[in-house]
């Protein structure tokens, strides 16, 4: 009876110090979402909006060429999108970066070039900075346009 009532208090104290503690996680968040608020933003051609979105070190590659974090956010406030779709979202996250492959159907103009405005490949990478995520690379494998 002793031990039955021993090892119901040392249970209860276990489960009791397990709700005490905190593991520190980075938010799980759905890799859906964060692409959605980020293309929502992509038509305010705000610098400011897009320097908070954009971590240091960002790199994005682009049919026409390889852009750094400036370029980038240079490129997007000059960039006007029409409607848009996004589809086909496959979202990994290991730890505090989250990578986020998409298909996306707009028309846009990179660089002064058009480019098709049937579904493409796109691929998204953020890290989570302690706050909320931010992006660091892009892929974008939309195909410009043959004249």
């Amino acid at each position: 009876m002793k031990k039955t009532v021993l090892l119901i208090a040392v249970f209860f104290l276990f489960s009791c110090m397990a709700g005490c503690v905190k593991v520190k996680r980075t938010p799980v968040t759905d890799g859906e979402q964060v692409v959605r608020a980020l293309w929502s933003d992509f038509n305010t051609a705000e610098r400011q909006i897009f320097e908070e979105w954009i971590a240091e070190g960002f790199q994005s590659v682009h049919e026409d060429r390889a852009r750094n974090r400036n370029e980038e956010i240079d490129l997007l406030v000059e960039l006007h999108l029409g409607d848009y779709t996004l589809n086909d979202f496959s979202s990994t996250q290991n730890g505090n970066v989250l990578v986020v492959t998409y298909t996306v159907a707009v028309l846009e103009t990179i660089g002064g070039e058009v480019l098709s405005s049937d579904p493409a490949e796109r691929l998204s990478v953020f890290i989570h900075n302690g706050n909320r995520w931010k992006w660091i690379a892009h892929a974008n494998l939309n195909a410009m346009k043959e004249q």
